[in-house]
C-alpha cells in the first residue's frame, strides 16, 4: 500500500510542475522599466534576430521583437507614424540555459511532495544571454553596435514560483530585459553622434507603422 502511495504521488508531479503559478509571464512582458535616455534617437525601423534562442525552450518567436518595440517605444527613441530614420536590429548572439535542483524532485517524492506544500521549490531555470543592438542609417550602412549579457534565476514551485511550463519562458525574457539594460547606457552616451548621421541619412523608403511591426528575422 505504501509503495502505491508513492507512485500515485510520482504520478502527481507532472501536473504539479505544470500546475498555474503566482504571477503570469504576460504581466512580465508588458513591464519594461521606465529609463529613458537623456537623447532619444529619432524614428527607427525596429527589427530583431532570435538567434540561438530558436533553439531554447524557453522564449517564443516573437518575444525579442516584443521586448525590443517596448524597449524602443519607452526608452529610446522617437514616437512616429510615418517616416523613419534608420534601423535599430537587436540580435540575440548567445543564449545557455541551466535547470539546477532537479534532484530535489526525487526527495520531494520520497516525502509526499510536503517541501513543495510549504514553499519550498521544484528546481531552478538559469539563464544567461548576450545580445547586440546594431544601429544602421536607411541606406543599412552600420553606425554602431552595442553589447549587453543578461541572467535570469527563476524557480518553479507550487506557490511562490512559477509552473515549469512558463519558467522557462520567463527565464529567457529576464536574461534579454538584462542585456538591454546593459546597452541602454551605451547608446545613451552614443546618442549625440548617431542621432545627425541618422538624420543626415534620410528616411526610410516605405516605412513600417509602428504598432504593426510584429514579425522578427529568424524562426523556430
Amino acid at each position: 500500500m505504501k509503495i502505491i502511495r508513492q507512485w500515485s504521488v510520482v504520478a502527481l508531479v507532472p501536473a504539479l510542475l505544470g500546475a498555474g503559478s503566482c504571477v503570469s509571464v504576460k504581466n512580465q512582458m508588458k513591464s519594461t522599466p521606465t529609463a529613458a535616455i537623456a537623447n532619444r534617437l529619432p524614428p527607427l525601423e525596429i527589427l530583431a534576430d532570435q538567434g540561438p534562442l530558436a533553439m531554447n525552450d524557453g522564449a517564443l518567436p516573437d518575444d525579442p521583437l516584443k521586448l525590443f518595440q517596448q524597449e524602443c517605444r519607452i526608452n529610446l527613441t522617437e514616437p512616429t507614424d510615418s517616416a523613419t530614420y534608420g534601423y535599430a536590429k537587436l540580435v540575440v548572439k548567445k543564449v545557455k540555459t541551466l535547470r539546477t535542483g532537479r534532484g530535489l524532485q526525487g526527495a520531494q517524492v520520497l516525502t509526499f511532495l510536503l517541501p513543495a506544500v510549504v514553499g519550498v521549490p521544484l528546481e531552478w531555470y538559469k539563464t544567461t544571454l548576450q545580445a547586440e543592438l546594431q544601429v544602421s542609417d536607411a541606406a543599412g550602412n552600420l553606425l554602431g553596435s552595442y553589447n549587453g549579457t543578461g541572467t535570469s534565476e527563476v524557480k518553479v514551485a507550487m506557490y511562490h514560483g512559477y509552473s515549469q511550463t512558463t519558467a522557462p519562458r520567463l527565464a529567457d525574457i529576464i536574461a534579454l530585459r538584462g542585456a538591454l539594460a546593459q546597452i541602454r547606457p551605451q547608446l545613451d552616451t552614443a546618442t549625440a553622434r548617431l542621432r545627425p548621421l541618422l538624420l543626415a541619412g534620410g528616411s526610410v523608403e516605405n516605412p513600417t507603422i509602428p504598432a504593426a511591426s510584429s514579425s522578427a528575422t529568424g524562426g523556430r
